[in-house]
């Protein structure tokens, strides 16, 4: 540097101080000499000068600028500590590098060199002479000074070490006060567009792919969204990965069983709170109370044992669970049963197929990640999972492998470089993006996960496979893997979701396209749209029943009524009594017959009667609004669409119904009031009752007629226009009725039994025409021939009792007409019984129909199952279709909007 001599230093300082001096005087003078102006000072007129305000300025915002900066400064995490090691750092950086590149065969050589940088701390240079020299040393060096410099070499190494491990602690220290600061963050709600995106994002991929799961299933199809695939063999740690990563046991375990027995999609999100809970359910489970936990085990056992069907081991059903905490890398795991090598006894004979299936079906899914986990305390030609995993992704471009149990494989190896040689990927065939080694337990299930986390740490920390570089930092521990893994998982979905978004474009674009050829005109309306509208229809039917009038129910219950009562009074009541011989006998049978009936089952059978009326009348007014669906939208092909809706709410509704036992004491009351009156009041009823006893006569020698037509076959005219020809059995009951006939003709008030006589006879007379006949035969014929005798002289009195009233009113007992007072007592009884029917069901039954017909339809609702056995079609199965691809569709693009907005 030069320099200025004194003196001149001294002249010039001289010459600027005159200088300035003489200035200084020359703007005093000037300013003396100007005439001062009013009210203004001199401080005033030199602040007022530009310069000065602009250099104030200026002075302000440098002041406020170093405050900025050192409060910057100093929130700042202090670093400093890092500077202790710099040296060393790069000392070993460099002693490492030298032993990368040294060889086997120039041991010696790499020896010196790392030696030479040992002894070289202070980093400087030395001459190729002084270099020279330090080589011959070495050389010439004994046994002992080997052994000191060998002893340096492992401390310079475990140094390094210590360095790595210190920083690694760093690390995680920096990230859990990051995770803590999250957590405050996310519970006082500062950063609301952080949490949404972070919390709401993988929640909306997971749901994606329960969507698309249930789309799978019931179409037999396969999505190629990303999922991070957890396999390996039974036993091999995969749930207690799982758990790892999602940092609490939340699996239920087993020693040596089965535990895993369908697939259990988690998906990992952060939060606030550690909690868990099931996508059906809004029950939460705290991870970090032990009660919760056992809860949510049981729970997943329990889901998974009811997903086996009977005969089998594991089940294809997917169980969807969420847990957030704090802290957790956000991703979707699917973990799957282990694979097996043999049945063993209670298993299913397809169980080994069945989970190697199932396995096949999820990493054949190009976009999974395989996460395979091979266990490190057993011998690696007993895998099983790495030759299916490499025949499935042979270049290992979406397969991690990670090895369990690492502290059990140092303990049970002799050789450490078995364990260097699987995590550098030379020991199996198949090929991976990273291998890991992980602890996930010391083999006590009561461990907590913080627990294992910390043992895992220490055992890495002193674990001579890690001091001795078969194990490197970033390929231990659970911590990095499930970093890793999250990492490749996001760059898989990135990669891939506006692709899979594209594809169920096209599908909507193809189920639109054979919807609008196959329907056209038609809103596409799904199974739960069209539940509701045939809901809704069938709720108005009930109204509708209200619009009958009076009259009409009346007739509709007496007329059931009748139809229902009328075999057992016909059969047991008047022709027992009809075949009586006297009029007393007649009326005191009748009377103990109706007596006993009323008070056993007639009322009730009358409720009931009514209630099926009720049911009846809706079941035809709900088939008339199918036929006349077009009225509504519909079109004639939909008119049977709620066919088997409508039944089931009538099958329900019959079951479920009860019959009140007050309203069948009141039947009683009325029934037993009309049949105990004898006396008919008036011709007109008089004539009413016996045109009922006709035509219930006539009804009933019809159906006489046609089964003895049906017995002895066709006439002879229906045989000659027909072709047709009698049986052998025919023949005979045609010989055996004329017998009969002639009989009848003789005696026409016969008995209702023949004598033993009289059976001798008939069989000796159809001897002679050449017929054998049995006994069984004859009494057989002989009582469809009777009945037909009997109803035809019943309905022959009935007309002439027709217009006895006042014959039987002046005692004129010539005509008995009994059977017309019976049958009047009966028709008063149906006249009075659906007279009170009537006003029950407009009263009372219109209301219960309806309430017992919305919860018919309330259990149909909520059984999915019987819903689609109910509403099926073409036009059904296409339109819930259609409506899933647009519903996936919709979430796939908004995914892939907040997925860009996340990218931004």
């Amino acid at each position: 540097m030069f320099r200025l001599p004194s003196a001149k230093i001294a002249a010039s300082a001289l010459n600027t101080r005159r200088h300035l001096h003489g200035h200084q005087h020359q703007w005093i003078r000037r300013y003396s000499n100007e005439k001062p102006k009013a009210s203004t000072s001199f401080p005033l007129i030199w602040l007022l000068k530009p310069r000065y305000i602009i250099i104030g300025g200026i002075a302000g915002i440098g002041a406020v600028i170093k405050m900025k900066y050192d409060e910057l400064k100093s929130s700042l995490p202090d670093l400093t500590w890092l500077n202790r090691f710099s040296d060393s750092w790069t000392r070993m950086k460099d002693v490492t590098s030298q032993f990368l590149k040294s060889s086997d065969n120039n041991e010696t050589q790499a020896k010196k060199s790392f030696l030479s940088n040992i002894l070289n701390k202070d980093g400087s240079k030395k001459t190729d002479d002084e270099s020279n020299t330090t080589k011959k040393s070495f050389i010439s060096e004994d046994a002992g000074e080997k052994e000191n410099l060998r002893q340096r070499a492992d401390k310079a190494e475990r140094e390094l070490v210590e360095i790595q491990q210190r920083l690694q602690r760093e690390i995680d220290g920096l990230e859990k006060a990051n995770r803590d600061l999250r957590q405050q963050l996310l519970k006082i709600g500062k950063s609301e567009k952080a949490k949404h995106i972070k919390k709401s994002l993988i929640d909306m991929y997971s749901d994606v792919l329960d969507l698309l799961a249930d789309y799978d299933a019931n179409y037999d199809t396969q999505d190629s969204l990303p999922r991070v695939v957890v396999v390996g063999d039974q036993s091999a740690g995969k749930t207690s990965v799982l758990e790892m990563i999602a940092r609490a046991r939340i699996f239920p375990r087993g020693s040596g069983e089965m535990m895993t027995r369908s697939p259990v999609m988690v998906t990992l999100s952060e939060g606030a709170r550690h909690v868990a809970h099931f996508k059906d359910s809004d029950r939460e489970f705290d991870l970090n109370e032990e009660t919760e936990l056992n809860a949510l085990r049981q729970e997943v056992e329990r889901r998974m044992k009811a997903s086996v069907q009977n005969g089998q081991t594991v089940s294809h059903e997917t169980i969807s669970m969420s847990v957030k905490g704090p802290g957790l890398q956000r991703m979707v795991l699917v973990d799957l049963p282990g694979i097996i090598s043999t049945v063993t006894t209670g298993m299913a004979t397809s169980t080994k197929n069945d989970i190697i299936e199932m396995s096949k079906k999820y990493m054949k899914n190009p976009n999974s990640i395989i996460l395979c986990i091979q266990d490190g305390s057993v011998d690696a030609e007993r895998s099983i999972v790495t030759d299916l995993v490499s025949s499935i992704d042979k270049q290992g471009k979406r397969t991690i492998f990670v090895l369990t149990k690492a502290d059990l494989a140092e303990k049970s190896l002799v050789n450490p470089d078995r364990i260097k040689k699987t995590l550098e990927g030379r020991l199996f065939p198949m090929k991976a993006l990273g291998y890991f080694a992980v602890v996930t337990g010391r083999g006590n299930t009561s461990d907590s996960i913080d627990a294992i986390r910390q043992y895992e740490e220490e055992y890495f920390r002193n674990s001579k496979l890690f001091r001795s570089n078969v194990i490197k930092v970033t390929q231990m521990n659970t911590q990095n893997l499930s970093r890793a893994v999250s990492e490749c998982f996001w760059k898989m979905v990135k990669e891939s979701v506006e692709q899979q978004s594209d594809g169920y474009k096209a599908v909507r674009f193809n189920l639109e396209t054979e919807w609008k050829n196959k329907f056209p005109g038609r809103r596409e309306l799904d199974r739960n749209e069209l539940f509701d509208r045939g809901k809704g229809e069938i709720l108005d039917t009930v109204i509708t029943l209200s619009q009958l009038q009076p009259q009409e129910w009346e007739a509709k219950l007496k007329d059931k009524l009748w139809r229902s009562i009328s075999e057992h009074f016909i059969e047991n009541i008047y022709v027992p009594a009809a075949q009586t011989d006297s009029s007393s006998t007649f009326n005191t049978f009748a009377d103990i017959k109706l007596k006993e009936w009323s008070q056993s089952q007639l009322s009730g059978s009358c409720v009931t009667i009514g209630w099926e009326t009720l049911l009846d009348e809706f079941a035809a007014a709900l088939r008339k609004t199918g036929t006349n669906s077009q009225s509504t939208g519909l079109s004639s092909v939909d008119g049977k669409l709620f066919d088997h809706l409508k039944e089931a709410v009538i099958d329900i509704c019959s079951k479920n119904h009860t019959i009140s036992s007050s309203n069948i004491e009141k039947m009683h009351v009325i029934q037993s009031n009309a049949l105990e009156d004898l006396s008919v009041p008036d011709k007109q009823q008089w004539e009413s009752a016996a045109k009922f006893l006709e035509d219930t006569l006539a009804e009933k020698l019809d159906e006489a007629i046609k089964e003895w037509n049906v017995l002895t076959g066709p006439t002879f005219t229906q045989r000659w226009m027909t072709w047709t020809k009698t049986t052998s059995e025919q023949t005979l009951r045609h010989a055996t009725g004329l017998e009969f006939q002639k009989l009848l003709q003789s005696r026409k008030n016969h008995k209702p039994h023949l004598d033993y006589d009289e059976v001798i006879m008939v069989k000796r007379n159809l001897e002679t025409q050449g017929h054998t006949v049995s006994e069984e035969m004859i009494a057989d014929t002989w009582r469809i021939q009777y009945r037909r005798h009997f109803l035809q002289m019943a309905a022959a009195e009935a007309q002439e009792c027709k217009g006895a009233f006042y014959h039987r009113k002046l005692g004129n007992n010539e005509l008995q007409c009994d059977a017309v007072v019976l049958f009047w007592r009966m028709q008063s009884m149906l006249h009075s019984s659906s007279r009170f029917l009537r006003q029950q069901v407009v009263n009372h039954e219109f209301g219960r129909l309806e309430e017992e017909a919305k919860q018919a339809l309330d259990e149909i609702e909520d059984d999915d199952g019987c819903k689609k056995k109910l509403l099926t079609g073409d036009q059904v199965i296409l339109a819930e279709k259609l409506k899933k691809v647009k519903h996936i569709q919709s979430k796939l693009e908004d995914f892939v909007r907040c997925l860009n907005e996340d990218k931004k």
